[in-house]
Parts: C-alpha cells; sequence; structure tokens
C-alpha cells in the first residue's frame, strides 16, 4: 500500500524535483533592456575614438598590461588594446578589425558610422518602430549610398595617387614631412608593380635610420639590414656587385648523428684536421668560384671560412632571418639557395652599391648595411628618418596605413574625402526616403543623419560649430555636384587634394551597417555569467 501511495504521489507531480536547466546566476536580459546595453557599447567606442578622428584628431596614451605605453590616434591600435567584455562591443572590435585587414584604413569611421546608427536607431525603437522596420529601412539606405558612391568615383591620376597617400597620413604623426613621404609611397609601390606586377604594403619594408629627422627619409630600391659585420677589415663600400643568398650555414655540415672518432697517433690527427681544412677550403672556393662579391646567409658562418673570403674581397654577413634572405632576394633578383657548395653566378643577384655602417652606440654594437640600387626589385625600403623612439613607432604604423590605401587606390577608383563623399551620400539617402510611403522611411532618414557624424566630428576637432557647417554642407549637396567637406581649420570648403580609394569608403560603410543591423535583430542577452 505504501508503494503505491509513493508512485501516486510521484505520478501527481508533488514530489518531483525541479528540472535545471541554466544554473540560478544565468542572467537574461530582454526587450528595451537589451537595446540599451548595445547603445552604451556602441557610445563608449563613440566617445573614445571622436576625438581622434581626422587630420586635427588628438592622440591616445595606452598603458599596456605588461607595463609599456603608447601613444596613438590610430584607431586599429586602439581597439586591439582594450580588454573589452560585452558581446557588443565585441562584435564591434571583430568589425574594426576586418576593416583593418581588408583596407588598412578606415577604422575610426566604421566604429562612428556603427555607433551613430545604433544611437539613431535607439529613438526610434523608443517610439515604436520595429526592429526589422528599421533593418529593412537601413538596407534600403544602404543600396542608395553605394549608388551615390557609384556615381561619384573617379579614376585616379598620378597627382590624385599622391594626395591618396597624404590623406592617409594626416594625423598620423608625419605631418611634418607629407611632402617627402607621400611620393616616397606612390613611388615605392610603383617601382614594385613594373617588377613584381602587382604591389601591396607587404612589398615595403620599414627601417628606422635613428638618426636626422622625419625629412631626411628617403627610399632604398632594395632593403636595409641591421647586423654585425664581422671583418671590419673590408671596405665599407662596394659598387656593382653580385650577391649570392643562402638559406643556410656558411660552414661544414655538422653530423646529425653522435658518432665516436677515434684517433690513435699524431699523424691520424693531422689527416683529420687537413681534411677538415679541405672541406672549409672547398666551400670557400665555391663562393669565390660563383663570382660574389658578398653573400648572405641565414646560418652560423665558420671563421676560418670568413677569413678566407674576407682575403678574396668576399662580404660574408651570417645569422639573417630567413624573411630577410627572402627580402634580399626579391630586391636582389637573387635565387635562394639551400648549399654553398655548387652555387651558380645564374643564382646570383645584383645591386648598384653594397654599403655598410658601424653603429657602436647601441647596447649591443650592430651594422647598418644598404643593399639599393638593385635594378629590378620586387621589394623596397623607406628609410625612416628619426631618434627611432615611440615618434617613429607612430610614423611607420601611418606610413603602412597609407601604404596600403595607396596600393587600393593604384587599382580601383577614387572618392573625395574629408566628409564630402558622406554628406553626397545622406543627401542621396534622404531623397531615396522620399519614395518611401511606409515606416521605413523613418530609418533612411535615421541612416542619413548617422552618415552626416562624419563631417560633424571633422568639423568639432577642428574647432568648428558642427551644426552650421552640417546646414552649409547639406546645401552644397542639394546645389551643386562639387564635393564639399571640412577643412582642416573647420570650415566648409570645396575638397581639393584629399581622397580615398573606393574600398575603404565602401566597406566601411557596409561593414557598419550590417553590424548595427545584426544588433539590431538581437532580443535577448543572456549571460552565464550573470554580469
Amino acid at each position: 500500500m505504501a508503494a503505491t501511495l509513493r508512485r501516486k504521489s510521484m505520478s501527481e507531480g508533488s514530489d518531483r524535483p525541479k528540472v535545471v536547466i541554466v544554473p540560478e546566476h544565468t542572467k537574461v536580459t530582454n526587450g528595451t533592456d537589451v537595446q540599451e546595453k548595445l547603445i552604451i557599447a556602441a557610445r563608449v567606442f563613440s566617445d573614445l575614438l571622436k576625438p581622434t578622428f581626422g587630420p586635427r584628431g588628438l592622440d591616445k596614451m595606452l598603458y599596456k598590461t605588461d607595463g609599456t605605453t603608447a601613444v596613438t590616434n590610430d584607431g586599429a591600435k586602439i581597439v586591439a588594446e582594450l580588454l573589452v567584455r560585452h558581446p557588443a562591443a565585441k562584435m564591434m572590435v571583430s568589425m574594426a578589425n576586418a576593416q583593418e585587414e581588408d583596407c588598412g584604413d578606415g577604422i575610426t569611421t566604421t566604429m562612428l558610422i556603427c555607433g551613430s546608427l545604433l544611437i539613431e536607431a535607439n529613438s526610434l525603437l523608443r517610439k515604436g518602430l520595429h526592429p526589422l522596420t528599421l533593418v529593412d529601412g537601413y538596407e534600403m539606405a544602404l543600396k542608395a549610398a553605394r549608388d551615390q558612391m557609384a556615381a561619384d568615383s573617379v579614376a585616379p591620376s598620378d597627382e590624385v595617387l599622391v594626395a591618396v597617400a597624404e590623406t592617409a597620413l594626416r594625423g598620423k604623426g608625419a605631418e611634418a614631412a607629407l611632402d617627402i613621404f607621400a611620393p616616397i609611397i606612390v613611388d615605392a609601390l610603383k617601382i614594385v608593380s613594373q617588377n613584381r606586377g602587382e604591389a601591396y604594403a607587404e612589398h615595403v619594408t620599414m627601417h628606422k635610420s635613428g638618426t636626422g629627422g622625419l625629412r631626411d627619409s628617403c627610399l632604398v630600391r632594395g632593403i636595409v639590414l641591421n647586423r654585425r659585420v664581422l671583418m671590419d677589415t673590408l671596405p665599407n663600400d662596394f659598387f656593382n656587385v653580385k650577391v649570392a643568398c643562402l638559406d643556410g650555414d656558411l660552414k661544414i655540415r655538422e653530423l646529425t648523428r653522435d658518432v665516436e672518432i677515434k684517433i690513435t697517433n699524431a699523424e691520424e690527427l693531422d689527416s683529420f684536421i687537413e681534411a677538415e681544412q679541405e672541406r672549409r677550403d672547398t666551400i670557400s672556393q665555391s663562393v669565390i668560384d660563383s663570382g660574389a662579391g658578398a653573400i648572405l646567409c641565414s646560418g652560423e658562418i665558420d671563421k676560418d671560412i670568413l677569413h678566407r673570403l674576407a682575403n678574396s674581397g668576399i662580404l660574408a654577413v651570417g645569422e639573417l632571418d630567413s624573411s630577410e634572405i627572402r627580402n634580399a632576394s626579391d630586391a636582389l633578383g637573387a635565387s635562394i639557395v639551400d648549399t654553398p657548395l655548387g652555387i651558380e653566378s645564374s643564382d646570383l643577384g645584383v645591386c648598384g652599391r653594397l654599403s655598410w655602417e658601424r653603429r657602436e652606440a647601441s647596447d649591443g654594437v650592430e651594422d647598418i648595411i644598404r643593399i639599393e640600387e638593385c635594378p629590378r626589385p620586387s621589394i623596397v625600403s623607406i628609410e625612416v628618418g628619426g631618434a627611432g623612439g615611440t615618434g617613429t613607432e607612430e610614423v611607420i604604423r601611418g606610413l603602412h596605413d597609407s601604404l596600403r590605401a595607396t596600393s587600393l587606390a593604384m587599382d580601383e577608383n577614387v572618392l573625395p574625402g574629408a566628409g564630402s563623399i558622406h554628406c553626397r551620400m545622406s543627401q542621396a539617402v534622404r531623397i531615396a526616403s522620399e519614395a518611401q510611403g511606409g515606416r521605413e522611411r523613418l530609418a533612411m532618414e535615421a541612416f542619413a543623419r548617422a552618415l552626416e557624424t562624419i563631417p560633424a566630428t571633422l568639423a568639432e576637432n577642428s574647432g568648428g560649430d558642427p551644426l552650421d557647417r552640417i546646414l552649409e554642407l547639406r546645401a552644397a549637396a542639394r546645389e551643386g555636384n562639387t564635393p564639399t567637406g571640412i577643412s582642416p581649420d573647420g570650415k566648409t570648403w570645396p575638397v581639393e587634394g584629399v581622397w580615398h580609394p573606393n574600398s575603404v569608403i565602401e566597406n566601411s560603410l557596409v561593414s557598419a551597417t550590417e553590424t548595427a543591423m545584426s544588433m539590431l535583430r538581437i532580443d535577448q542577452v543572456i549571460s552565464a555569467r550573470g554580469e
């Protein structure tokens, strides 16, 4: 009877244990609270990056977890150093990383537009607009904006390419030498393109000279290395020299297994030493017979071989990275060999000048080796003047961004900058919205206002009044086809000499819009950590 009662009680559920699906500390955020968190994440990024935007943007000092500091206004660098926790913030960080990987520029623009789209959306959501209606309106607006981009894009001339390089460099610590760096960047990419058939930022290496100022920077038709020249009795200047590139050691190959060599008398020892020396002589003679005036290798160099080569007037530099050997090969037009034996004259590259300079002021004595005046280099170098501290690092970061932007402009059309294209896209979206009779029109108008964040921020950072400037830009966009943007002193002006590659502007807008739409589709945030 008791057993029967127990079964009945359990069937009725009176003693049924609770089903635990998630831990009790799991926090679920619903409704408008979700949107509030998304807006907070967007506003934090906007407030953080706004002061750094444009040619008059200010810098941020980053104090890293390892105790080091950095000073920069580069959006990618700032975002990379942030330790974000909220999933919405992580989405924006992923968006920034994708923009950096695809274009190398436009990260701050992307973050500002995405933040503005979410802030504008929040106002409409509070008025009762459905999130999916917002998404539909944003999609329509994006199409209108991209159509305007296509209409305003132009093919770049050589002068415009220089302007693209200058535009990407502004605000990156290189203003004192814009007229130096911009032509260098264009020339570097053109040289690489002629000899390689394509040109990317990765085909241009950077070297800090450690002396002079930024205006002492120059383009090297080759590469610059920092390594110790062991035989300093050699001349420090070679002209029209043939160079071998060896990815390995310049010494007797070591045995791969432990062996024991038994020597019972002096004659056997002499014979062993003589055999070792013959092998060294064979290696040395192979290099000499090839006609090389210098040899670069990634491994160690035997001292006897080093002296034998030096006596023949051959410069040997060892312990280079494999990447440096590859760069040297590309600059010289040399084949990379894996053994010093049997080097052929056809394996050698050539340069017009090879020089080295002794530097003893640093902690470890390191020489600067310049391989330059290469006839057909597929890799070139920019030697950046200056003391070589944090400021120079920021300049190099800006140079790399400029190289990325300019290389894109060489293969596609360009768009006017200074906020002008965003104003024209905003006007195009407003015109397109007038054809919409539904609530999507409200979203399109919000999209148009979000685009104006770019010129408004430029005006604000330049000391101008953002509201007045936006009204003036709207009028200019309605009245004519002349691109009008924000000048460095915060005024409206017909844009001259400010250009961006199509892909930088388009990828930025598409990425920002898609990220904002993804966030608007979120109706719950579930935190297993209870935060």
